[in-house]
């Protein structure tokens, strides 16, 4: 299927690594041109050197902090009039009530939920200005299935969920769609690292970890091309009539009960 990206532009946050970067390596193959922005420099100009070489499209990275408030703008100035914006930027902490101070909670919320609204912020005005544009939250699947060991996590989630779908439910008629998706357990590095330490508690071998997934769909975590798929297909042409919607890929997990 052609999904009808090519020579179309995109700004994807969090781009140094995991699902961003798989985000960023499944637009380059449909040729779209990128704008990559996360803090970790050598990480965004290694993806640069591959992503140019691989598919022969523009890659320029943007090496900064979303959790500061100025970074959306500045990415605006910049960039601002790409056809596509990846929200994708932040990783909250996982813990309780107790364990979660406020210190801990504002920081995580300035990169994940801050971040992603203040960078909505910025280029949905130029979107809305163009009558065109699409907007793609990767959010995750603690918002619609809430974990206390992982409040934090969850509140913010489900508060970006809430966001895209009131957002999205209105920007189709200044022509510009707002999605999310919401993936589950995704095999990033940092998911194999805490399975790692997991496995190495429960099992007294961090070799093992791959045991702890036996009771996933299909054993194991989504993979990062899979989350990555679904997003460069909603963040198409072929999506065109979708807006204001919260997509989940999960293998079926949020329907299993607890």
């Amino acid at each position: 299927m052609d999904l009808e990206l090519k020579g179309k532009s995109a700004l994807v946050t969090g781009a140094s690594k995991g699902i961003g970067l798989g985000v960023a390596e499944a637009l380059a193959a449909e040729g779209v041109h990128l704008h990559l922005a996360a803090r970790t420099e050598p990480l965004l100009q290694d993806a640069r050197e591959r992503l140019q070489a691989e598919h022969g499209v523009t890659v320029t990275i943007h090496p900064l902090d979303l959790s500061q408030s100025s970074a959306a703008k500045e990415l605006a100035q910049v960039c601002g009039d790409v056809d596509v914006l990846v929200n994708n930027a932040g990783a909250i902490p996982g813990g309780d009530l107790e364990a979660v101070n406020e210190e801990i909670w504002r920081q995580a919320w300035d990169l994940k939920v801050f971040g992603y609204v203040n960078t909505t912020r910025e280029f949905l005005r130029r979107m809305k200005a163009r009558g065109h544009g699409v907007i793609v939250n990767v959010v995750g699947l603690a918002g619609e299935r809430p974990n206390a060991g992982y409040i934090a996590g969850s509140a913010g989630n489900a508060s970006l969920m809430a966001f895209t779908r009131a957002l999205g439910a209105h920007s189709l008629d200044y022509g510009v769609r707002v999605v999310a998706v919401n993936p589950g357990p995704v095999e990033t590095d940092r998911h194999v690292y805490l399975m790692k330490l997991r496995a190495k508690s429960e099992l007294g071998d961090e070799n093992r970890w791959r045991e702890l997934a036996q009771k996933q769909p299909m054993g194991r975590a989504a993979s990062v091309r899979e989350v990555a798929d679904l997003v460069t297909f909603l963040a198409s042409p072929r999506a065109s009539y979708m807006s204001g919607t919260v997509v989940t890929v999960d293998g079926g997990i949020s329907g299993r009960g607890a």
